[in-house]
């Protein structure tokens, strides 16, 4: 949660990381300009709150290692089924395998608290920067998910939960 205190940060260079996630906290680097994960072939899970780095204006990302790339369409994983309710769910102590994160504080969407209401995780690709990205949206309501944009042209144009998904063709086809 650290990164979130690095709101003068312009540069966020991460070249050859071995990094598997972004945190959502990146959403509060407010300076944000340039975002180089480049050749970190392990990172595949960013959040939906990047878009929130309004002045990210500049990635060089590995594409290919990304889920529902335009080459290659890898398949996205499966997400968890929406929850009415998180009562029985510890929000600060997750298994990153099983829910893409280590814990989630508030919407992806609004950025209201996630507390005793419901979850709904769901996939989007986004142009973030000069990249489409996957991204893991963590939303409070269906109504949430419903209120996210298209995806980026020649991507899945829905909020999806991965898994079998219909993709675009590839370029490779």
């Amino acid at each position: 949660t650290s990164i979130a205190k690095l709101t003068a940060v312009k540069r966020f260079v991460l070249y050859g990381s071995n990094l598997i996630r972004i945190p959502p906290e990146i959403g509060a680097m407010t300076s944000l300009e340039e975002l180089t994960p480049y050749t970190s072939y392990r990172l595949h899970w960013f959040p939906y709150e990047i878009t929130r780095c309004s002045k990210l204006v500049r990635s060089t990302v590995s594409t290919r290692a990304l889920f529902g790339n335009y080459k290659l369409r890898p398949p996205f994983p499966r997400l968890q089924a929406p929850r009415v309710s998180v009562a029985d769910l510890d929000l600060t102590a997750l298994d990153a395998r099983r829910w893409g994160t280590t814990a989630i504080h508030g919407c992806s969407v609004c950025d209201r608290p996630i507390k005793q209401g419901g979850l709904h995780q769901a996939w989007i690709s986004l142009r973030v920067a000069t990249d489409v990205l996957p991204l893991l949206v963590n939303a409070c309501s269906a109504a949430c998910v419903s209120a996210l944009p298209s995806g980026a042209e020649n991507y899945v144009q829905l909020p999806h939960t991965g898994g079998r998904v219909k993709q675009p063709p590839s370029d490779w086809d």
